[in-house]
């Protein structure tokens, strides 16, 4: 008798298997709950966590004034010129705090830009934002330094949530594009040495704000 081969063995069970069905030995599985387990931390402090970790910058502001201040201390500390902004909502801000700030993106070497965002995500520490909040995406690409400005309210527990409430704020008409943040641009693609701002900015800011 010719003996069969391993494809051959393999493809008889196959076949045995979907003939012969068993019961499924995980019938107390949940298949549509969350893959990952629920946090027992606030949202916002495991948002901190989770940003720091993934190589972020996080700064807690009790009120915008806070954001100003503590805004007008890095721009000091790190001897910066000037910032780019294109938010006008920001921009007041920066006005009110008598921080100079230029429009155009071109006219400075080692960019520090400042953007609002859609949502922060607290699993992962990740930043959603949209070519509709923040203009285009540049504001958030061609930066060396990504600023953003946040408040606990756009703070959400995952992603899936946070898409959930896109779609309820723009009534299913959706921006053209959404883009997920996770710390700095980083990449170990050449001769797996890490690099950093090689596809965007290589340091990132997130200034939080207690609206709640």
């Amino acid at each position: 008798m010719k003996e069969s081969t391993s494809k051959e063995q393999i493809l008889s069970k196959v076949r045995n298997a979907l003939i012969e069905k068993s019961e499924n030995p995980y019938q107390e599985v949940d298949f549509n709950a969350e893959i990952m387990n629920v946090s027992t931390e606030e949202p916002d402090l495991e948002f901190a966590s989770e940003l720091i970790a993934a190589g972020g910058n996080f700064v807690y502001c009790e009120n915008e004034g806070s954001f100003v201040e503590y805004l007008g201390q890095l721009i000091r500390e790190r001897n910066w010129p000037i910032i780019w902004c294109g938010n006008a909502r920001i921009a007041n801000l920066l006005d009110a705090g008598e921080i100079s700030y230029q429009n155009n993106p071109y006219e400075t070497e080692n960019l520090v830009g400042v953007t609002s965002c859609e949502k922060l995500i607290a699993r992962t520490g990740s930043i959603l934002v949209s070519d509709s909040d923040t203009g285009s995406r540049k504001a958030f690409s061609l930066p060396d330094i990504h600023i953003v400005m946040a408040y606990t309210s756009q703070v959400t527990d995952s992603l899936k949530t946070a898409l959930s409430d896109i779609k309820k704020k723009y009534d299913d008409l959706l921006p053209s594009q959404l883009t997920v943040i996770t710390g700095a641009s980083r990449t170990a693609d050449i001769e797996k040495t890490l690099v950093k701002g090689a596809h965007g900015p290589k340091e990132l800011f997130v200034f939080l704000i207690d609206d709640l």
